[in-house]
C-alpha cells in the first residue's frame, strides 16, 4: 500500500503537465481532465486512509523511498514520502476540498478563454501542497513549499491583464520570499546541528541540543510560517490576493497555502516543545494576528476581502493553539480541517454572489439576495453559523476547544491568551453577521455598472452549487463527528502528543462565555446593519475604521520601514560608492595616469638622452658601491 503514496502527487502533477504543455487541442476537455486527476488523488487518499485505519494506532506510519536525490559525502537528501495520521489528514483535506473547488471552477470559469491553463495551475497547486505535507525531510518539504509559492503567484495573477492582479501576485511572491528565507536558514541550522534534515533524526534528538540553538531554529520556522499563513508581520499579501479568481481564494484560504505554516509548526512540535521562548513567540504571533485580522474584517466592504480578514484571524487561532504545545496541537489541526469546510464554502458562496451580480464585490451594492439565490443563501448561511461558533456546528467544537486550551495553559499567560481568544470570538460574530446582513438581507441596493448594465441576480449552475452544498454539510457535521468520542484527538495523538493542561475555569463556563461573546457580536451587528438601512456609500467612520479599511496601515508601515528604508539605504550605498569606492579607484587611476605621463617624457626617442640616463645610472651604482665599502 505504501507504493501508492507517490501516486497521490503524481496524479495532479500529470494533470498540470498535460494541461500546460498539451496546447489548445485540449481546451474543450482540459477542465474535466484537471478535475478527474484531482479526484483520482482524493480516491487514492481514501484508499490509503482505509489502510491506515486497519493498523494499530502506533503503526500508522508508511514511508516510500523513491531515490537518493543528492548524495555528496556526509550530505544526503532522499526523495522519501511519509504518510502518517497528520499528513493523511492534510491529504484528505487538500484533495477533497481541492476537487470540489475544481468542480466549482468548471462553471465559474466557463467563459474564460484560458480555462485550460487555469486548471493546469490548480493541479500544480495541489501537487506542490501534497509534496509539502508528504515529504519525509525538511529539504523535500522546502521543494513543495516553493512549489506552492510559484503556483500561488500564477493563480493570483491569472488575470494579469489587470494591473491590480499582477501587482498582487508580485506582492504575494515577494512577501513569501522573506518567510522562505527563514525556512532555508532553519534547514541549514538543522544540518549543522543534527547532521541531517530528515524528520526522524531531527525531531528525535532535540534533547541532545542546546536550547539556544533550538530557539533559533524555531524562530526561523515561525518566520516561514508567518509568510505562508499570512501572520503578523508578513500578512500584507493576503487581502491583495483576492484579485485572483474566486476559486483561487477558496483554495488558498481553505485547503492549501495558508494551512502550510500551521502544518510546519505542528510537524516540528518536538523543536518547539524544547524551546519555550520560540513556543511563546508562536502564541504571541497567533494572538496578535487573531485580533488584527478580525478588526480588518470588520471594515471591509469588499466581500472577498472581508473573508480574507476572517482567514487571517482564523489561522491566528490555529497558530495560537499550535503555540500552546501538546495542549493545543490536535485542536489547531481540528480547527484547520473544520475551517477548510466552512471557509471554502464561504468563498465559493461569495463567488456565486459575484456570478449573479456581474462580478460586483461591494456588499453595499447587494442586499435582499436571499430571495434571488436561495441555495447560495442557505449554504453561505450554514458556513456563517459554523465560523461564528453556533452551537453544535463545526466551528463550535473546534474553536471552543482552542479557547479551552488557551485557558488550560495556566497562569497569567493562560488568562491573557484565553481572553484574547474570547474577544476574537465576539469580533468574529460581529463581522460575519455584518457580511451576512449586508449581502442577503435588507433592501436591494444594486445599481447599473459603468456600462449601464443592471445586475440580474440568479442562482448559479449545478457545477457551482453542488460543491457548495457538500461543503455546507461538512460545515454542519464535521466538528460533531470529530468531537464524538474524541475521535480526532485519538487519531492525531500518536503523532502530535496531547496534554490536558490545567484550566482554572471549567469547560461549561468557557462555553457559556463563548456563547455570550457570540450573542454580543451578533447583537451589535444587527443593531448597526439589520435595523438600519445600509448606505450605498460608506460613511467616513472613526479613526479605527479608516485604519482598518487600509488594513490597519500595514502597507503604510511596510512602505515607511522597508521601501523608504530601502531607498535611504540605497542612496547611502550610492553615496559611499561614489565618494569612497569611486574616489579610491578614480584617485588610483589618476595617480597611475599622472605617473605614466611623467615617465612617458623620458621615452623621447633621442639616443643622447638615453646615453645620459645610462651614464647617470652607472654613476649612481659606482657611488653606492664605494659608499658601502667605506662603511
Amino acid at each position: 500500500m505504501d507504493n501508492l503514496i507517490a501516486l497521490l502527487i503524481a496524479a495532479p502533477l500529470l494533470g498540470a503537465a498535460v494541461l500546460l504543455v498539451g496546447g489548445r487541442r485540449l481546451d474543450a476537455v482540459g477542465h474535466w481532465i484537471g478535475t478527474l486527476l484531482s479526484t483520482t488523488s482524493f480516491v487514492l487518499g481514501l484508499v490509503l486512509f482505509a489502510g491506515l485505519l486497519g493498523k494499530d494506532a502506533e503503526n500508522r506510519t508508511l514511508t516510500q523511498h523513491l531515490w537518493t536525490w543528492i548524495p555528496v559525502g556526509g550530505f544526503q537528501a532522499d526523495v522519501t514520502f511519509r504518510l502518517d495520521q497528520l499528513s493523511m489528514t492534510f491529504v484528505l483535506l487538500i484533495t477533497g476540498v481541492g476537487s470540489l473547488i475544481h468542480l466549482y471552477s468548471v462553471g465559474y470559469m466557463e467563459h474564460d478563454e484560458r480555462r485550460r491553463r487555469f486548471f493546469g495551475y490548480l493541479n500544480l497547486f495541489l501537487a506542490a501542497m501534497l509534496l509539502l505535507v508528504l515529504a519525509d525531510n525538511y529539504l523535500l518539504l522546502y521543494v513543495g513549499w516553493e512549489g506552492v509559492g510559484l503556483a500561488s503567484y500564477l493563480l493570483i495573477g491569472f488575470w494579469q491583464h489587470k494591473p491590480s492582479a499582477a501587482t498582487a501576485a508580485k506582492k504575494a511572491f515577494l512577501v513569501n520570499r522573506v518567510g522562505d528565507m527563514g525556512l532555508s536558514i532553519a534547514i541549514m541550522l538543522m544540518f549543522t546541528t543534527f547532521g541531517s534534515f530528515a524528520f526522524g533524526p531531527v525531531l528525535s534528538h532535540t534533547g541532545d541540543t542546546s536550547e539556544g540553538r533550538l530557539t533559533a531554529i524555531g524562530l526561523m520556522l515561525l518566520l516561514a510560517a508567518c509568510g505562508k499563513s499570512a501572520q503578523v508581520p508578513l500578512q500584507s499579501w493576503l487581502g491583495d490576493a483576492m484579485e485572483g479568481p474566486t476559486p483561487v481564494s477558496a483554495l488558498i484560504h481553505a485547503a492549501t497555502m495558508v494551512t502550510a505554516g500551521v502544518y510546519l509548526i505542528v510537524r516540528s512540535g518536538a523543536i518547539f516543545n524544547a524551546a519555550p521562548d520560540a513556543q511563546l513567540a508562536v502564541t504571541v504571533v497567533g494572538a496578535v494576528t487573531l485580533i488584527f485580522g478580525a478588526i480588518v474584517g470588520c471594515a471591509k466592504d469588499d466581500i472577498k476581502k472581508a473573508l480574507a480578514g476572517s482567514t487571517m484571524s482564523q489561522i491566528g487561532y490555529m497558530v495560537l493553539a499550535a503555540g500552546l504545545g501538546p495542549i493545543g496541537y490536535v485542536f489547531a489541526i481540528m480547527h484547520l480541517v473544520t475551517h477548510g469546510f466552512f471557509k471554502a464554502g464561504l468563498f465559493l458562496g461569495a463567488g456565486s454572489v459575484m456570478h449573479g451580480m456581474n462580478d460586483e464585490v461591494d456588499m453595499r451594492k447587494y442586499g435582499a439576495l436571499r430571495t434571488y439565490m436561495p441555495i447560495t443563501f442557505v449554504t453561505f448561511g450554514l458556513g456563517y453559523l459554523a465560523i461564528i461558533g453556533f452551537p453544535f456546528l463545526s466551528g463550535f467544537y473546534s474553536k471552543d476547544a482552542i479557547i479551552e486550551a488557551a485557558f488550560a495553559k495556566g497562569g497569567t499567560q493562560g488568562w491573557i491568551l484565553g481572553g484574547v481568544a474570547l474577544l476574537g470570538a465576539a469580533i468574529t460574530a460581529f463581522y460575519m453577521t455584518r457580511v451576512m446582513l449586508m449581502t442577503f438581507f435588507g433592501e436591494k441596493r444594486w445599481q447599473p455598472d459603468a456600462q449601464g448594465h443592471e445586475p440580474h441576480p440568479h442562482e448559479s449552475p449545478k457545477t457551482m452549487t453542488i460543491p457548495m452544498i457538500v461543503l455546507a454539510v461538512g460545515s454542519v457535521f464535521a466538528g460533531f463527528f470529530f468531537h464524538l468520542g474524541d475521535r480526532f484527538l485519538h487519531w492525531l495523538e500518536p503523532v502530535t502528543g496531547h496534554s490536558e493542561g490545567d484550566s482554572p475555569i471549567g469547560a461549561t463556563t468557557i462555553t457559556g462565555a463563548t456563547l455570550v461573546c457570540l450573542v454580543v457580536g451578533v447583537g451589535i451587528a444587527w443593531a448597526r446593519y439589520g435595523r438600519k438601512p445600509v448606505p450605498v456609500v460608506a460613511p467616513r467612520g472613526s479613526l479605527l475604521t479608516r485604519a482598518a479599511r487600509r488594513d490597519l496601515l500595514q502597507d503604510d508601515f511596510n512602505h515607511v520601514v522597508l521601501v523608504r528604508g530601502g531607498e535611504h539605504l540605497t542612496r547611502s550605498l550610492v553615496y559611499v560608492d561614489h565618494t569612497l569606492v569611486d574616489g579610491v579607484v578614480n584617485g588610483t587611476a589618476a595617480g597611475v595616469g599622472g605617473l605614466s605621463g611623467r615617465l612617458r617624457r623620458v621615452q623621447n626617442g633621442f639616443a643622447r638622452s638615453y646615453a645620459v640616463s645610462m651614464f647617470g645610472g652607472a654613476a649612481l651604482l659606482v657611488a653606492a658601491t664605494l659608499l658601502m665599502r667605506a662603511v
